[in-house]
């Protein structure tokens, strides 16, 4: 069993741990400070840079301009962009963004490919994925009430939603809404792409996330659809396959958020290092030389070893055996690794002290926008209760 990341890949990390080193991280200040609309300029200087580097869009297939690596590669590579809040935005490879890049090119025709999926790919435009309603659970996706009903030619989609991230200034929105109401209960709902200037579409505000609204790709939106028209040809694959396709995308997804998250790891545990080994308590001894120290340095870096291996063998096996075959993997790796991150990010800000809760470092901005890795994409309960169901099926 070879460890070492592949051959022909391993130049490529190089370049990206430089690029974001050299190019993104000395444009964190000025982004995280202004913001990303105010930024934008700037923002486009990176990716402008990326592109010129050889390095956009890791997880595209050449045709759409990117490097079309493979799940297990991707996964590398996003570690490596992971160290900046910026760095997976300056490559094209940004949630949500990546993940309907994926489903436009798996499931969209060619005409919707031409107009959604050819600017995206090429950074053009943004898009967000509506889905998550404040009436109903986000863990349990197959209860919508936001619905989507037949008229003519047409779809009028009504409904309310929110933690629509990235709306704010995003081109189009690719909505879950329920179109077969009859049918069992994950065959209801059918993804719709509609062009945000539709009449109807209401974004009603930026959702404050621990008080920062934040702007543009940083963002969170509640929308409401209020009688939203849109052509029947803007849905995306056939009716009624909404939850089909969404699993599609959350799989490699968590997949790529777990080694953004190791990349974070990484940052804060360097970031932590060279600070207790600074940080003088007395005339002659450093912060490092006491033990709770010690015992969270060596518990760090223990934890984020063994979380690369997992999400990397989870990677592994989607890439050889497909996503079911992965299916337990993927709910481990979610609440493992994001219970790693944040409990390293926590104990860095205390070995910080008060630096620590300051905008000074990296730190207070992972501890405020990365809370919610435990939430998205599935909630860490709902995760552990799925997969301890299946193994113990296996003893009963």
């Amino acid at each position: 069993m070879d460890f070492d990341p592949p051959a022909a890949v391993r130049p490529l990390l190089e370049r990206y741990e430089r690029f974001v080193a050299d190019v993104v991280i000395p444009a964190e200040a000025e982004v995280l400070e202004h913001g990303f609309a105010a930024s934008a300029g700037r923002l486009a200087e990176l990716r402008a840079a990326c592109k010129a580097a050889g390095l956009w869009g890791p997880q595209l297939p050449p045709e759409l301009g990117g490097l079309g690596l493979g799940l297990v590669e991707h996964g590398l590579v996003s570690e490596r962009l992971g160290r900046s809040p910026l760095g997976h935005y300056a490559a094209g490879c940004q949630a949500p963004d990546a993940g309907n890049m994926e489903i436009l090119h798996k499931f969209g025709t060619p005409a919707q490919q031409a107009q959604w999926l050819a600017p995206l790919s090429k950074g053009e435009i943004r898009s967000c994925f509506s889905m998550t309603e404040p009436e109903n659970p986000g863990s349990n996706p197959t209860l919508l009430s936001c619905q989507a009903v037949k008229d003519g030619d047409d779809y009028v989609i009504d409904g309310h939603k929110w933690f629509t991230t990235a709306a704010d200034g995003a081109a189009f929105a690719i909505v879950m809404a329920v179109t077969n109401p009859e049918a069992p209960p994950h065959a209801r709902a059918s993804m719709i792409i509609v062009p945000t200037s539709t009449p109807g579409f209401e974004r009603v505000r930026n959702i404050k996330i621990m008080g920062e609204a934040g702007d543009g790709w940083g963002s969170h939106s509640e929308i409401w659809y209020r009688g939203v028209r849109v052509p029947q040809a803007n849905r995306l694959g056939g009716e009624g396959l909404g939850f089909m396709i969404a699993q599609e995308r959350l799989g490699p997804g968590r997949i790529h958020h777990c080694m953004r998250w190791i990349g974070i790891c990484e940052r804060v545990f360097e970031t932590t290092c060279r600070h207790i080994t600074r940080r003088k308590i007395d005339d002659e001894k450093t912060l490092s030389t006491r033990q709770i120290a010690q015992s969270w340095i060596a518990e760090a870096r223990a934890e984020i070893d063994a979380s690369r291996l997992m999400v990397l063998h989870a990677a592994w096996t989607i890439e050889k055996k497909g996503f079911s075959a992965a299916r337990d993997q993927v709910s481990l790796i979610k609440f493992y690794v994001a219970d790693v991150m944040l409990r390293l990010v926590d104990r860095a800000i205390q070995l910080h002290g008060a630096l620590g809760i300051t905008s000074d470092t990296i730190l207070a901005h992972y501890y405020v926008h990365e809370r919610g890795a435990r939430i998205y994409d599935g909630p860490d309960e709902v995760h552990k209760m799925v997969v301890a169901k299946r193994l113990l099926a296996r003893y009963q």
